[in-house]
């Protein structure tokens, strides 16, 4: 059904799912398909990652955006799921990395099952992934997607480089979040328009938004990292500051307080911990930095949106818009 230009119908968050239901459902037996494995630790940490909720936001983009560009056939389904799959294999890896034993409200699978497992049932859905590439049989598909998979580890990489380095600035910062965060997003929004045989101006327009939408995403991730309660996040509270991460609202804060809040938060990213947690949640609010950070994300939700201006109006394309919207309001 399409929507007059000029009266937009904003959706909620349930509106948008139930506007995907079919193309969601679809996603869901095929992952549950791929997920089969002879090997039974592999099939029980898999689900055990990949059935335990989440907003599987990312896929949603790839069905969402194939629609909204005239999409017709099937293999947007099959690019979502490998789009849920390279993101649950850096979880699971991340949550080794970091140590992390929350995870969307429950049990990390690394507490769970062991950092073993975790790192190779994370190796299975990453392999499982660039098998269901190949069934796609799209080499421009499979580029992107290579490509984003390259970028993402390049990411880790990059973070790992930053841990416990107060100096990092916004620029490096941002590399890290483009990198880890907004990469697959862009990488699924922009496979939409391939699927679709959109031109280049079209396909685009959906990098930008996808690139965006996620950077956006993670900056909210972020603040809500000092800003939310640990059922909010599904995660522990200062989680980032634990692990001795510079992300914005600290960089922020350190470039606005004063010297000796500026050195305490030094001394918390050096060493990690959360010790020091409630005396710089006060100097995060105290210098702006949450607003900072959100003012940021949500430059990048407009820009996220206006990319969209040309794309046909649709439900699909308001729900994009919408999405982009509930990204910097959302609180977990």
């Amino acid at each position: 059904m399409q929507l007059a230009a000029e009266t937009p119908v904003a959706l909620d968050l349930d509106d948008i799912l139930a506007l995907a239901d079919d193309d969601r459902q679809a996603v869901d037996r095929l992952i549950a398909r791929s997920l089969e494995s002879d090997v039974s630790l592999v099939s029980q940490v898999s689900e055990y990652i990949v059935m335990s909720g989440g907003k599987r936001l990312r896929p949603l983009v790839v069905l969402l955006a194939a629609r909204a560009l005239g999409y017709e056939g099937e293999q947007h389904v099959r690019a979502a799921a490998i789009i849920e799959f390279i993101h649950t294999a850096t979880l699971l890896h991340d949550d080794v990395v970091d140590s992390s034993d929350r995870r969307r409200g429950k049990d990390s699978a690394n507490t769970v099952f062991g950092n073993q497992a975790s790192v190779l049932v994370g190796d299975f859905l990453y392999s499982r992934s660039f098998q269901m590439m190949v069934d796609i049989g799209d080499m421009r598909v499979m580029r992107i997607l290579a490509d984003a998979t390259n970028t993402i580890a390049a990411g880790e990489v990059m973070q790992l480089m930053n841990v416990h380095n107060p100096d990092t600035s916004e620029e490096e910062y941002r590399q890290v979040i483009y990198r880890k965060t907004a990469r697959l997003f862009e990488a699924g929004a922009q496979i939409a328009a391939v699927l679709a045989g959109h031109d280049g101006t079209v396909e685009a327009a959906m990098v930008e938004y996808g690139q965006n939408l996620g950077t956006a995403f993670q900056l909210v991730d972020d603040a809500l990292d000092f800003n939310a309660s640990p059922e909010e996040l599904g995660k522990n509270l200062g989680d980032d500051l634990a692990e001795g991460k510079a992300t914005l609202p600290l960089i922020h804060a350190m470039r606005k307080g004063s010297e000796k809040e500026r050195a305490l938060i030094r001394k918390s990213i050096l060493e990690g911990g959360l010790q020091q947690l409630d005396v710089i949640q006060e100097i995060i609010a105290s210098t702006g930095a949450l607003s900072y950070t959100e003012e940021r994300a949500h430059e990048a939700a407009d820009i996220a949106i206006n990319s969209l201006s040309d794309i046909p109006d649709s439900e699909f394309k308001q729900a994009l818009i919408s999405i982009a919207e509930f990204a910097v309001k959302r609180r977990s």
